[in-house]
């Protein structure tokens, strides 16, 4: 079976690995354009790129699929099957269309809930308690294709959006083992996916990271986790933006939402909507370094009674 492979971020990397480990032929791999990063604005390549050329796989990195610009190398490569992993580009049908046995994707949610660009993020934002991968067979819509395979696993209770990409990223490179032994061997099943069930998880901005303190302990705490590391959950004091990285849910208060109430164990402690505090753990002021708070205590002076905002 001839695999093409299309993916960009580290989430696509072990799936990648697992395919060249298992001696499956890849004949190409599709990623996005090299970007510019840091203050030197240094093009960089994705990290599928990198790992692509180290087992010298050949590399595509086309600035459109559109109006069949692909098509002419996608002939010449002639794949079965093309496998998708956080590739970051919707399929035009020239391509969807193109494998004997279809395009495959690995998403990283229990579709149909958080179909779209963020479902690790938004699953603990919400506060779910499980998530998953799931391969489905694609289609023009955006991850509306038919179930090939679900693998569930249960989300940590302090787990943030990192360490769950993470965890993820190596279940997916199982579970796409998994069903491509079932494609070669003509055991595979097509679920058909419950559409009134499905939920969108649309891309996170800075925005998504702003606290409301008037939600609850519990609200604020999967935010918080579900914002790490990016765009990070955060919040003003005194008129500066406060980056929270960790924190725990409180005990009992009667202060107004967003007050800081003390410094237990050389923790900010903050009530929110609900009558519950949260323990701040690890944070960073603007311009400075991510820290925890004992540490930040130590440099900063914190006023009980302020009103976070």
């Amino acid at each position: 079976m001839k695999i093409l492979y299309m993916g960009t971020p580290d989430f696509a990397v072990p799936s990648l690995l697992a395919l060249i480990e298992n001696n499956y032929e890849i004949c190409g791999v599709l990623t996005q354009p090299d970007k510019p990063k840091g203050r030197g604005h240094k093009l960089t390549p994705p990290p599928v790129k990198e790992c692509a050329l180290s087992h010298n796989i050949p590399v595509f990195q086309p600035e459109t699929l559109k109006n069949e610009a692909f098509s002419e190398e996608l002939k010449t490569l002639n794949p079965d099957i093309i496998v998708v992993a956080a590739y970051g580009k919707i399929l035009p049908s020239y391509i969807l269309d193109y494998p004997k046995y279809g395009c495959i994707n690995i998403h990283g949610s229990i579709l149909p809930k958080y179909r779209g660009a963020a479902p690790i993020q938004r699953a603990i934002i919400d506060g779910e308690a499980e998530t998953g991968i799931t391969i489905q067979l694609m289609n023009e819509g955006i991850d509306t294709g038919d179930i090939l395979f679900i693998e569930k696993i249960p989300i940590g209770e302090k787990e943030t959006a990192g360490e769950l990409f993470d965890r993820l990223s190596l279940i997916g490179a199982k579970t796409l083992l998994k069903t491509l032994e079932k494609i070669e061997n003509g055991s595979i099943t097509r679920t058909p996916q419950n559409h009134d069930e499905a939920t969108y998880a649309k891309m996170l901005d800075k925005e998504t990271g702003k606290i409301d303190w008037s939600k609850s302990a519990k609200e604020i705490f999967s935010l918080i986790k579900g914002t790490n590391p990016y765009p990070v959950a955060h919040t003003l004091y005194k008129g500066e933006v406060l980056k929270i990285y960790t924190a725990d849910v409180g005990g009992k208060t009667n202060a107004a939402a967003g007050e800081i109430i003390g410094l237990p164990s050389k923790k900010i402690e903050v009530a929110c909507g609900d009558g519950v505090s949260l323990l701040i753990s690890e944070v960073q002021l603007f311009g400075k370094k991510r820290m925890d708070t004992a540490s930040f205590l130590n440099g900063n002076s914190i006023d009980i009674g302020e009103l976070l905002s």
